[in-house]
């Protein structure tokens, strides 16, 4: 065909459809920009070759959903020195966006002091575990004592001498 007949078709018939430039295009056409092959990647990212190549070939059913999903692509938008937040969007238009933490309050009815109880017993302090760890130590360092096994140079008080 010739410049005039190309120029006057409509562009859907003068090329041929160019691939979707997805994500998954987008990474590969950035990796192969930079010289990597797909086992130094692998290598670099620690994933293996199947995900790497399902995430090029945007083969979703093969690939973690939500945001182990997002994670991957951010690691190895990273990795590929690309725009994160773009690639993150554009993935969200390709699959579904994981579901928000959202937590509706609006049903719930609010907190307020008046619901605690006054008369609730409330732990108290641990002063029980405490005195039982004090106890221990001391015992264990009369034993220490006693046995021998502090040297006497370590004693600087003359009644910790007399526990010999």
């Amino acid at each position: 065909m010739t410049q005039e007949a190309l120029a006057s078709q409509p562009p859907s018939e003068a090329a041929p459809s160019a691939p979707s430039g997805g994500v998954g295009a987008t990474l590969r056409r950035l990796r192969e920009a930079q010289n990597i092959s797909i086992e130094q990647a692998c290598r670099r990212l620690k994933f293996s070759r199947n995900q790497l190549e399902a995430l090029e070939d945007e083969a979703w059913d093969k690939l973690s959903k939500g945001t182990p999903l997002r994670g991957f692509v951010r690691n190895y938008a990273r990795y590929l020195e690309a725009d994160v937040d773009a690639l993150l969007a554009q993935l969200d238009q390709q699959v579904e966006p994981p579901p928000t933490a959202f937590v509706d309050n609006s049903q719930r009815a609010p907190f307020a002091p008046a619901d605690l109880q006054e008369d609730e017993d409330l732990p108290g302090r641990p002063w029980g575990w405490l005195l039982v760890i004090f106890l221990f130590i001391v015992v264990v360092g009369y034993y220490a004592i006693s046995s021998g096994w502090i040297p006497d140079s370590w004693l600087i008080f003359d009644w910790l001498k007399a526990l010999k």
